[in-house]
């Protein structure tokens, strides 16, 4: 929520069990979680004695009446609650003093707080993201339930309130502010899709505009124009069909074909509501279903998620025939697993993961190789002359192919044919038989016959002659590195530090925040399998760590013998 910018209120739950203690979350809330925050309320009684609420705010006492605490019974505090009631209500104006100055002056000059007052103080200080109110209750009697909706209205931004961005498509993914009225173009996000009885039911967060039953939508990601043919609002899984939504709503739309954290406007705007660069997937496991006969099934939930989730992808083994599934972490993919089990019924068998290497040369290398072979009948006759060499650092493109040859040495027609070569031996490299990228291929010259050249023959010629230069261009292998945040109390910085260092880590920032330290640090995919086992043993449970991908780099000559001879250890086999 710190990360994203989230405004928050938070609610201390079932205030009816055994040794409820409402003051000693809060004060945990405040130590552990730095949270700026104080109550807005104060139980009537806990455990089995709990029967309502005191609004710090309004100054009522609510009673919550009915099988599930329907009525809502508003009276006079008990008067025996006094004393209490007043000093929680001075904790929660100094507290909101703090960081709301207009509240703040009225505290100091000893001016009377009104109820109005505080509310509007709450709700500026929780907008600004300076400060957290805390409800409380029993969800499950349904007691407090309605003061934390109430809270939600009144201290909550509405749509207005907050600066939404858009990244606009012409202009490089520059950031636009989009005001939230309806009176702009429409901007929409879809942020959920689910299967429905009657197809995907996509939802949508309405960001700008109206969006109106019957009208014609773009999907920015795809280019695709489509028309909205069913509108709904949803009540957790009932619906109400609508005609039309405004900014600030969320709806559902019937029929529309689209991946999750698709941006569709009315055509008029390129904006999307999240990067559409999506990275590379890190890891791959293979998997298969236990059963024959659940095969249907296996490749409907793989092709769902893979449309919920832009990061997962499935792909077939071309060697293997296994189906592999990627995606951006261990955890990341047994998730999926899982997913497919409970949701689908469809047991698995899962393969080892396999961490998505690369390759690359390092120098430049020339080439030049004759395809020649005769058979009765029409021969295969080609050659293809040039060289390779490795593409500047932060190139956007992986794969690059020029022609340079003067004159007709090789027909036109078959420098298409070449190219595909070269890309699909690039495919696999010779090293551990991972893609290659980062390489510019140049065709400086090349020889065909009359009758016997064809585009076969100068695609076989390409691959030949890829393989023949690749070893002389210093092949290396490039692993996925992962920038690793880990959050541990300080007392066990040095074990965690220690534990990274013999993973091969480097350590790129240290910072203190309040009793923790975040440590920074570039590690290598491969060594961090199983590491969130670890971290909880050697931090009590209290380290937490997230992970992305950052880049690919190149692994050190002792890891890169270990690699090749492993790989082809596994092709002997």
């Amino acid at each position: 929520m710190r990360r994203y910018e989230v405004p928050r209120l938070a609610f201390i739950n079932k205030l009816d069990r055994m040794g409820a203690d409402p003051w000693k979350v809060l004060n945990q809330a405040r130590s552990k979680l730095r949270h700026h925050s104080a109550a807005v309320q104060v139980p009537i009684g806990l455990e089995e004695n709990f029967q309502g609420l005191i609004d710090l705010v309004q100054l009522k006492a609510y009673y919550f009446h009915g099988s599930s605490g329907e009525k809502v019974v508003a009276e006079e505090i008990p008067a025996d609650m006094d004393v209490i009631v007043a000093e929680k209500r001075r904790e929660l104006i100094e507290m909101v003093s703090e960081v709301d100055d207009k509240l703040a002056e009225a505290f100091l000059n000893d001016d009377p707080i009104s109820s109005v007052d505080l509310e509007e103080a709450v709700c500026r200080a929780t907008i600004a993201r300076k400060f957290v109110p805390v409800f409380m209750g029993s969800a499950f009697k349904n007691k407090g339930v309605q003061p934390l909706l109430d809270g939600v209205l009144s201290y909550l931004p509405c749509p207005i309130e907050v600066s939404n961005y858009a990244l606009d498509q012409t202009k490089n993914e520059e950031k636009v502010m989009l005001p939230g009225t309806p009176d702009g173009p429409l901007v929409a996000l879809a942020f959920k899709l689910e299967e429905g009885r009657f197809g995907q039911l996509t939802y949508l967060r309405v960001y700008e505009g109206v969006i109106r039953k019957g009208d014609f939508i773009v999907n920015i990601n795809t280019g695709k124009k489509i028309k909205v043919p069913r509108l709904v609002r949803m009540h957790s899984d009932e619906m109400e069909d609508i005609q039309e939504a405004h900014a600030g709503q969320i709806v559902a739309v019937f029929g529309v074909d689209c991946a999750s954290g698709d941006t569709f406007t009315n055509g008029s705007v390129k904006y999307t509501m999240t990067s559409m660069s999506v990275p590379e997937p890190v890891m791959s496991l293979a998997v298969q279903p236990v059963s024959k006969d659940s095969g249907g099934q296996f490749s409907k939930a793989l092709n769902r998620f893979q449309r919920e989730d832009p990061t997962f992808r499935v792909g077939l083994d071309a060697e293997s025939g296994q189906t592999i599934i990627s995606g951006m972490g261990e955890l990341h993919l047994d998730i999926y697993v899982e997913r497919i089990r409970r949701e689908y019924k469809v047991d698995a068998i899962v393969g080892k993961p396999r961490v998505n290497f690369r390759e690359t040369i390092t120098q430049h290398a020339e080439f030049d190789y004759l395809h020649k072979k005769q058979s009765g009948g029409q021969g295969q006759y080609g050659r293809v002359c040039g060289y390779v060499e490795p593409l500047p650092p932060g190139s956007p493109i992986k794969f690059e192919f020029e022609n340079m040859i003067v004159g007709q040495a090789v027909p036109s027609n078959f420098i298409p044919a070449i190219e595909k070569g070269f890309k699909e031996a690039a495919n696999s490299g010779s090293l551990i038989g991972h893609p290659v990228e980062n390489i510019r291929i140049v065709l400086t010259d090349g020889a065909s016959h009359a009758v016997d050249s064809s585009e076969l023959a100068f695609k076989l010629a390409a691959i030949y002659a890829f393989r023949q230069c690749y070893s002389a261009a210093r092949p290396v292998i490039l692993e996925p590195i992962m920038l690793v945040e880990l959050k541990v109390p300080t007392e066990f910085q040095g074990t965690v530090a220690g534990d990274i260092n013999k993973r091969k880590g480097v350590i790129v920032g240290n910072d203190q925040d309040g009793d923790d330290s975040i440590i920074t640090a570039n590690v290598p995919l491969k060594n961090m399998f199983g590491y969130s086992t670890m971290l909880r043993s050697m931090t009590q449970g209290k380290g937490e760590f997230t992970m992305e991908y950052k880049e690919h780099s190149p692994v050190s000559q002792d890891v890169q013998m270990q690699l090749v001879s492993t790989h082809k250890a596994g092709k002997a086999e």
